[in-house]
């Protein structure tokens, strides 16, 4: 494709198919190659859902970069979305009926195939359905995994308090698409739980992870050669001392010797038979398969061996006694009883049923509050069930997947080392958000049925967006938008969201200092924000494939809000910023301002932006894209100026911004030394430890300069213990940094004889620090 056909695809919106096309090809190697079958089933899956996105973008079947994506489809329907925010074009509430509509459809009318749905949620319509809503709301029986599972029991609810004028529109919403979605919750035994506690992962997840642990086929080959072949092998070399004579075997059989002998030989096969894992006993040239062999021929013809064979046999039994001694001594005996030891240790894959079956007894759908009734050593009735010894330790490892489904607070699961990164923050807090979001909701079932809505909301993957479009919010889901008016945003909310918001990001930043913060976690950021009462723009992380030449007025006021925390500081003279230009762009506030004023702002930040980073904009290089979103970044801090600020971090870290610093750096080196052989993982590796340093960088302009120095003493000193390569070519960013401290602007410097760099992510060119030093 030529630049100018290039140009012209930005210019009509389209999206680039090359992502989708290398996932697709990533996916097929992987479902023909891999040696794990489960690892081929799940990647044969990825292939159908990027043949589905990449045919969409090819045909214009799904309008990638829209809010509204699939034609015909409202934005409140919950579309397939794979990495990326590309749109497959299924419906997740739609696709092939579930365990639970199966089951109910038993009890229903006939319905012809394809129906099913119509007749399921027309059920729930009528004086029956709607009664049965009623009591699952009551009892909080029954799970929600996708909103509109959610739909009809807002309907029940506002039918049986009085509204339902209310509830019609809402049919009348959703009966277009009565025969094709699920609309009715999924039936459960016991109430779900909504509070502070959170877990990664429920029972069911739990142990289905515990299903995957497979036989550890070397140990049962190990396990099986102690147990079985080496009583075997020592009864053979018996049968031979029997022979011996003046040191040389085969040269006296005793009367029955032939027929132990034989009994011997025909013992093998059925052994093997059934115990096949060890290769030993059929290896070529090995001492076992050898004298089988000799015992074979002497069985038949003691004759037919030659000298030369005998030999052989005198070799192979001097070399068992000078390792064993005899079969029947007490040495030999030490020596098996040592072996059998060794590997009588439960397997894994034993001890993982074990605990599976433990697991079994708790709610399928839920965390655990405890854990260690599930961790326990084997007790005595297990040992006799599973033939386990009694008193068996479980696992480090399979105790590191149970406590995948604990109940605590965030800041516990973080402490434990279960959660280790801002995405997976993203995944657990609304469990505990979706509880304040309904917390304003007086009627207790509204309540708990506004959180689960909230939480399968939570877990709707977001879209591929251009030309600043924003996602679809919660309060456009119809059913949604009917019971709003019951939310009462007291102060005492308030209070409880921004508290929340805080915490959450107190935590992840100094849990995680060397990572932006992504964007899953600013949507749940966002909900805080607005049930606080707060305004914080925050600002996503811009993909560089997409980045259509333009920053939103919200990126324009996140770098006016860096100008005031960070101007004349350390981190603008590393970067070079001169934050008058930037006040310049701050957009008037909109009584002032011309709606053209309004427009015109953001694209000035983003020429800014292009400026900055050399280049022009209106490209669709992936790189040069990306120079000007790191530019972006830089000015805006990408979030950290005005969450330090408007939630007062600045004052209430300040003791720990030093050792964020510091983590930053640890961090940035031990990933500038990892192996990594692909080179799309060497870029993402380089980009998100300029990341990281941009972000030490922050927390360093907060401190005062003695920390500073005391923090580039201690950087130097980790930097010296690093591998001689790494320090050759990192040097130059360090030597920029202590420029920068120093009051030196890397632009003063440039052209001179300075080997200081500014360590930036983005490059046209090969980056300087993959380059052999």
């Amino acid at each position: 494709m030529s630049q100018d056909e290039q140009n012209h695809q930005i210019e009509r919106g389209m999206v680039n198919p090359g992502y989708a096309a290398l996932q697709l090809a990533k996916a097929l190697t992987t479902s023909e190659k891999h040696a794990d079958p489960e690892v081929r089933a799940r990647a044969q899956g990825k292939v159908e859902k990027w043949g589905a996105v990449l045919g969409n973008i090819l045909t214009g079947g799904v309008d990638c970069g829209s809010r509204n994506p699939v034609s015909g489809v409202p934005a409140w329907a919950t579309l397939e979305v794979v990495t990326g925010g590309f749109a497959t074009g299924a419906l997740l509430a739609g696709g092939p009926l579930q365990d639970h509509e199966i089951e109910l459809l038993k009890g229903l009318p006939h319905a012809r195939n394809g129906s099913e749905r119509r007749v399921l949620n027309g059920y729930f319509l009528t004086d029956a359905g709607l009664g049965e809503l009623r009591n699952r709301l009551k009892s909080g029986c029954y799970d929600i995994r996708v909103p509109e599972e959610g739909t009809l029991l807002v309907i029940a609810w506002l039918v049986e308090n009085g509204h339902a004028d209310e509830a019609r529109p809402l049919v009348d919403q959703i009966s277009p698409w009565l025969t094709k979605l699920r609309f009715y919750p999924i039936p459960r035994e016991k109430s779900r739980y909504f509070g502070p506690q959170v877990h990664l992962q429920d029972v069911r997840q739990t142990i289905a992870d515990m299903g995957r642990i497979s036989p550890n086929l070397r140990i049962l080959a190990q396990k099986e050669s102690v147990e079985i072949w080496a009583a075997y092998y020592d009864r053979l070399i018996a049968l031979f001392m029997e022979t011996v004579v003046d040191d040389w075997p085969c040269h006296t059989y005793p009367g029955d010797w032939s027929s132990r002998a034989n009994e011997l030989l025909c013992e093998y096969p059925k052994l093997r038979k059934s115990h096949k894992l060890c290769g030993k006993p059929e290896k070529a040239g090995g001492h076992f398969a050898q004298l089988r062999k000799f015992l074979a021929v002497v069985v038949r013809e003691p004759t037919a061996l030659t000298g030369r064979d005998i030999g052989r046999i005198k070799l192979i039994l001097r070399c068992y006694l000078e390792k064993r001694g005899q079969p029947s001594s007490e040495r030999c005996a030490n020596l098996r009883d040592l072996q059998r030891a060794q590997v009588s240790a439960p397997s894994f894959y034993d001890l993982g049923k074990v605990v599976s079956a433990r697991l079994a007894m708790q709610a399928r759908d839920e965390g655990l509050d405890e854990v260690h009734s599930i961790q326990r050593p084997i007790d005595s009735a297990e040992s006799q069930v599973y033939a386990i010894p009694a008193e068996s330790l479980v696992p480090e490892s399979i105790q590191r997947k149970v406590e995948r489904c604990l109940n605590a607070t965030v800041a516990e699961l973080v402490e434990l080392g279960l959660i280790t990164s801002g995405e997976m923050v993203a995944r657990v807090l609304p469990q505990m958000t979706s509880a304040l979001s309904a917390a304003g909701i007086a009627d207790p079932s509204l309540r708990r049925l506004y959180a689960a809505i909230y939480q399968a909301f939570r877990r709707r993957r977001s879209l591929l967006l251009r030309n600043l479009q924003k996602q679809v919010q919660i309060e456009e889901l119809p059913w949604i938008s009917a019971i709003d008016r019951f939310r009462n945003k007291s102060l005492a909310i308030r209070d409880l969201s921004a508290q929340a918001l805080e915490e959450a990001t107190r935590l992840v930043i100094t849990a995680f200092p060397y990572a932006i913060l992504p964007n899953k976690l600013l949507q749940e950021l966002r909900a805080l924000a607005k049930d606080a009462g707060r305004r914080i723009p925050l600002v996503d992380e811009v993909a560089a494939d997409i980045f259509m030449g333009e920053f939103s007025g919200k990126f324009v006021e996140s770098a006016e809000r860096a100008a005031d925390v960070l101007e004349g500081s350390l981190y603008a003279t590393y970067f070079g910023i001169d934050y008058r230009k930037v006040r310049r762009l701050a957009t008037p506030s909109k009584s002032k301002a011309t709606k053209e004023q309004r427009r015109l702002k953001p694209n000035q930040f983003a020429e800014l932006c292009a400026i900055r980073a050399g280049v022009s904009l209106g490209t669709w290089d992936p790189a040069t894209n990306g120079m000007i979103i790191e530019q972006q970044q830089i000015l805006t801090t990408q979030n950290l100026a005005f969450l330090f600020s408007d939630l007062g971090l600045i004052d209430a870290l300040q003791g720990e911004l030093s050792d964020m610093a510091m983590q930053c750096f640890h961090w940035i080196c031990e990933r500038q030394q990892m192996k990594i052989d692909h080179w799309h993982a060497r870029l993402t590796m380089v980009k998100n430890t300029a990341y990281a340093w941009r972000q030490m960088l922050f927390f360093l302009a907060l401190l005062p300069k003695p920390d500073v120095s005391l923090f580039l003493q201690a950087a130097d000193e980790h930097l010296g213990r690093q591998r001689d390569d790494f320090v050759i070519r990192f040097r130059p960013a360090f030597e920029g940094l202590c420029l920068a401290v120093d009051g030196i602007s890397l632009d003063e410097v440039s052209g001179q004889d300075s080997t200081a760099r500014r360590f930036l992510g983005w490059s046209k060119q090969r980056h300087w620090l993959l380059n052999s030093p």
